[in-house]
């Protein structure tokens, strides 16, 4: 019977086992998609995940691939309302790091245990010393505890359908990684007809996010062309860009037993701005020194209040992430103009460093300790 049975191999599922590893646990990892570049594509990693990372060496890794970026801009009609400064923060990594998913999960695959790919859970059976968890290949694996970082996808392995309130909402966005000028300098362009978002990668490279109204959006390279250039007056050349939607959603509890529940099968935000990757790594590597005392010797000390402290995270993420799929919708003339008078003001006072703390996720309850 191994110590820890990780369930899903995205960035949060295998920064837990890396961490695992290097804590001396026993740990095995299932993923049932057979390509590691599926998924989500998240980009930045913000400073309390990265002082967390620490513990299984995955932060130097992620330096290196990673364009750090030390302030943003918040811009509307042309002009900066206010700076974002994230190398003022109080931390030890005072910029978000911002690379392709696809580098992130190189960087975790190398520490973590190797992947059994092409192999998905499809129940989860509790006995009286760990959990057995049956496999689609008609294979099981016993373990005393089991981890689940499937995302949404596998959250009925955990809880009764309905459980989990999702709140869908209407927005959908365009998105693109482009060759463009810029510097490493975030930049919101919050404009009368929605927002564009561009965030910096390596090699010259910059994120493009578009919000795109309500409706299904038919030609995404032409729609994110034309809406950068319109809302911003940069002319970049789109090819691949996809589209998505929003959803919001937080689990009443994550752990059943001897099973826990991490990262988007508990709760899902806003993926702009990397809250919600960031939210489920901080999730995974508070709980990880919880997990040998409890597999080892059945100390279960920490877990309720590591719970209580995700759960409130959770929420208070979400709250950020409404306020930001609101603020980025179009509007009107006049509410343009009423929005961005009050952000220039808020923004430009004491508001400015509580908004860039918020952003950089130091007020999570991981950031505190």
């Amino acid at each position: 019977m191994t110590e820890v049975l990780v369930v899903g191999a995205g960035p949060v599922g295998l920064a837990l086992a890396a961490d695992l590893r290097a804590r001396g646990v026993a740990v095995d990892v299932v993923e049932r998609r057979v390509d590691p570049g599926a998924g989500t594509r998240a980009i930045g990693i913000h400073s309390p995940a990265l002082e967390l990372l620490e513990a299984s060496g995955a932060t130097d890794g992620i330096r290196e691939r990673a364009v750090r970026i030390a302030r943003g801009e918040a811009r509307a009609d042309g002009r900066v309302l206010a700076e974002i400064r994230f190398d003022r923060l109080r931390a030890r990594h005072p910029y978000v790091a911002a690379l392709p998913q696809s580098d992130t999960i190189e960087v975790l695959t190398a520490l973590a245990p190797p992947v059994r790919r092409g192999v998905g859970v499809t129940s989860l059976r509790q006995e009286r010393d760990g959990v057995r968890a049956q496999l689609d290949d008609g294979n099981e694996i016993r373990a005393g505890v089991v981890v689940v970082a499937t995302g949404w996808s596998g959250r009925d392995l955990v809880y009764r359908s309905g459980a989990v309130r999702t709140h869908h909402y209407p927005d959908r966005y365009v998105m693109a990684d482009v060759v463009a000028s810029g510097g490493p300098i975030a930049r919101v362009h919050l404009e009368r007809d929605g927002v564009v978002e561009s965030f910096p990668l390596p090699d010259g490279r910059r994120r493009l996010v578009a919000w795109a109204g309500t409706g299904e959006v038919t030609d995404a390279d032409g729609f994110l062309r034309d809406a950068v250039a319109a809302r911003t007056g940069v002319e970049a050349e789109i090819a691949g860009a996809s589209t998505f939607g929003v959803r919001r959603a937080v689990a009443p509890a994550l752990r059943r037993g001897r099973i826990v529940v991490v990262g988007d099968a508990a709760h899902e935000v806003s993926p702009i701005g990397g809250q919600g990757m960031n939210l489920g790594l901080l999730d995974a590597l508070t709980v990880a020194p919880l997990l040998a005392p409890w597999v080892r010797h059945g100390d279960d000390m920490g877990l309720a209040r590591w719970e209580r402290d995700r759960l409130a995270s959770a929420r208070h993420a979400a709250r950020l992430a409404f306020l930001n799929t609101m603020l980025g919708r179009a509007a009107a003339p006049a509410v343009h103009a009423a929005r961005t008078t009050a952000l220039r003001t808020v923004l430009r006072g004491p508001g400015g460093a509580a908004f860039t703390r918020a952003y950089a996720m130091r007020f999570d309850r991981a950031a505190r300790r």
